[in-house]
Order: structure tokens, then C-alpha cells, then sequence
């Protein structure tokens, strides 16, 4: 396993299927641990680590989602010989979806299951919210979607060391144009909350034009992040879609 791009915050159980977890823009590889310790026994969960963050703060983040998905691919692959599923979060959604594009592409074996959330299908027209340009802007959106702490945003020197990451993401989804290509081959299941303020429930479902696989779609009570709230939820969604895949934990 690639130790630069991947978290894990427990034992490995042995065993287990992997489920690898792309976090938000801006957002890093802890985001992820609240449902890693949820579903620790059940999953082996990794959580990616994008460069610019944490303990990647030193390394330029990525400027545009298809490099970032070539180099993510390219992280993954080795780990393709063994069941495993991905869970995207928002930006991560986009990841994982262009990430396994990317390893059927290359004739590697793909994931039992995508698990998609609070986001919408690329086929239909670009989010507005994507297309942010000044800091102000940017920051105005984060608030607004509750995803990072407002004691990280209320201090310059914090927020000094998390803008260069949500500039290079958003800059990342504002360029970002889905270019067609034959769907997915793995089941996917979209997820979103009932109250999100910029992914519409039928744009979520949309996602079901992007497999050949089985699809679902769970629809939650939040917001943009609301598996913050729904972490249960969130790990039954994820064992009942690998039990319909034919893949139990």
C-alpha cells in the first residue's frame, strides 16, 4: 500500500474488504475517520490523502481533476487484485468516478461497488457552485455548506494553511467538463441529503445513466455534509450496497 496517499485509522482487519474514501474539496483524509472507527471490523477503510493537506501540506495540490484522477489511479491500481469499493464525498465523488474510469481504461479490475455522495451526475450542466473565482467567494461557499470548522476559517493562520488546497480543488471542479466515454461497469450507489443546497435529488439520480451495474439511490435528511450527522446510516448503506453486489464484508 501506497503510505503517501492512504490513511488508516485502525488495525487492518484481516480479511475484510477495502473500502477507500476520497474526501471533499479541501477536505483530507481525516474527514473520513468518524466512519473509518463506525465501520472498523466490518471494512478495511482507507482514507486518501490528496497532496496539499495535513501532513501533505508541503506538496502542491492538483489544479485539475483529470491529472488528479491519472495520479489516483496510478496510487490504486496495486490494490486492485483484491475485492475492494470506493466511497466519494462531493469532489471525491468526482475522483472516484474518474479514478475508476480510469482503471477499467487499464484493464484492471473494478470496484464491487461506487459509492457516490452529494454529488451530481457529470452528464448534466456544471454546477454554478463549481464555478467560484475569488477567495471571498470560495469561502463564502464553505460556510455555507458547513464543511470546514469555523474555528479553521475565523483564524488567519489556519486559514492561511488550508486556502492554497481549496483554491487548487475548486479551481480543480471549475474546469472540470465530463467528456462522455461508455459508463461504469460497477454498481453505484448515489447518495445525497434531502436539504442540500447545491446537488438536487434528480441530479444525484442522474448517476444512474453513468454504470451498466445495478443502481441506487439513498436520499438522507442534511445538508451538503450530511453524513456528518448520518455516519450510522451512511455504514448500512455501505454493507447493504456490498451485500446487493454480491460482495458481504
Amino acid at each position: 500500500m501506497d503510505s503517501t496517499w492512504f490513511r488508516r485509522f485502525g488495525p487492518t482487519p484481516e480479511g475484510r474488504m477495502r473500502l477507500v474514501c476520497f474526501p471533499h474539496a479541501g477536505g483530507a483524509a481525516s474527514s473520513f475517520l468518524p466512519l473509518s472507527r463506525a465501520l472498523g471490523g466490518r471494512l478495511d477503510v482507507l482514507a486518501v490523502q490528496y497532496p496539499g493537506r495535513q501532513d501533505r501540506r508541503r506538496e502542491e495540490p492538483y489544479g485539475a481533476i483529470t491529472a488528479h484522477a491519472d495520479a489516483l489511479a496510478e496510487a490504486l491500481e496495486p490494490l486492485t487484485g483484491e475485492p475492494y469499493a470506493l466511497f466519494g464525498h462531493s469532489m471525491g465523488a468526482v475522483l472516484a468516478y474518474e479514478t475508476t474510469r480510469r482503471l477499467a481504461a487499464a484493464g484492471r479490475p473494478g470496484p464491487r461497488r461506487v459509492f457516490l455522495s452529494g454529488r451530481g451526475a457529470p452528464s448534466r450542466l456544471p454546477n454554478a457552485h463549481d464555478r467560484l473565482g475569488s477567495d471571498a467567494e470560495i469561502l463564502a461557499a464553505v460556510r455555507g455548506l458547513g464543511g470546514t470548522g469555523h474555528a479553521v476559517l475565523d483564524d488567519p493562520e489556519l486559514l492561511d494553511m488550508v486556502m492554497p488546497a481549496l483554491r487548487a480543488d475548486y479551481g480543480a471542479l471549475g474546469t472540470y467538463t465530463w467528456d462522455g466515454g461508455p459508463p461504469l461497469d460497477s454498481p453505484v450507489t448515489a447518495i445525497v441529503g434531502d436539504a442540500d443546497p447545491v446537488v438536487a435529488i434528480d441530479e444525484a439520480a442522474a448517476w444512474h445513466d453513468h454504470t451498466t451495474g445495478d443502481f441506487g439511490l439513498e436520499i438522507l435528511p442534511g445538508g451538503h455534509f450530511y453524513l456528518d450527522e448520518r455516519t450510522a446510516d451512511v455504514c448500512e448503506i455501505i454493507t447493504n450496497g456490498l451485500l446487493a453486489a454480491g460482495s458481504a464484508a
